[in-house]
């Protein structure tokens, strides 16, 4: 009986450690940290995309250390994550307007180089029903990888490009809006 009482107690508590180890929003729990490439990243901000009345999707930063200015954000070349978890299913063609959109009004004076990666982000995109995601990880060196509906569908290189995506959501014109930038940013609880 007593090993069935202790690893009962093992798992309640293992259970508690992993509750209080996340966060929630609309239903969508993100880790409080991830690990990528063996460097650990913090969830520095989550929220709700919203159009209209529909809730789009669960966004996350992650980042080496919680940090809430954009600024200085953008200004670091450390490793970074962006995920975006969807309650509502988007069409690949929506996806491709949101980066341009993103792209134009984030980065006005892109570089050669982003404009192109910013296509081929675009012509990579699928349709993401609801319940799946897109994650966009940047490492140093290597580039930003896109994974979409839990498959890896490639590498965009230059920290340039990732600054680009990233200011999708933290530029000064993010196209979720003023409340979800500071959401992410961890400006607001």
């Amino acid at each position: 009986m007593r090993p069935r009482l202790t690893a009962l107690m093992l798992s309640l508590s293992l259970a508690i450690s992993a509750t209080l180890s996340a966060a929630t929003l609309a239903g969508v729990t993100l880790s409080d940290s991830v690990t990528v490439n063996g460097q650990t990243l913090v969830l520095n901000g989550l929220s709700l995309r919203k159009k209209l009345f529909i809730k789009v999707y669960v966004g996350g930063l992650y980042l080496a250390a919680k940090q809430s200015n954009a600024a200085t954000v953008m200004s670091t070349d450390g490793a970074r994550r962006m995920e975006m978890h969807f309650l509502f299913g988007v069409s690949k063609s929506q996806m491709a307007d949101a980066w341009e959109e993103g792209l134009t009004n984030n980065t006005p004076n892109a570089s050669a180089e982003v404009k192109t990666n910013f296509k081929t982000l675009e012509s990579w995109m699928d349709a993401i029903p609801s319940g799946n995601a897109m994650i966009l990880t940047y490492m140093p060196g290597t580039g930003t990888t896109v994974e979409i509906n839990g498959k890896a569908v490639g590498t965009l290189t230059g920290k340039a490009t990732s600054d680009a995506i990233l200011a999708t959501w933290i530029g000064s014109n993010p196209a979720p809006g003023a409340e979800f930038k500071k959401a992410v940013l961890g400006q607001q609880k």
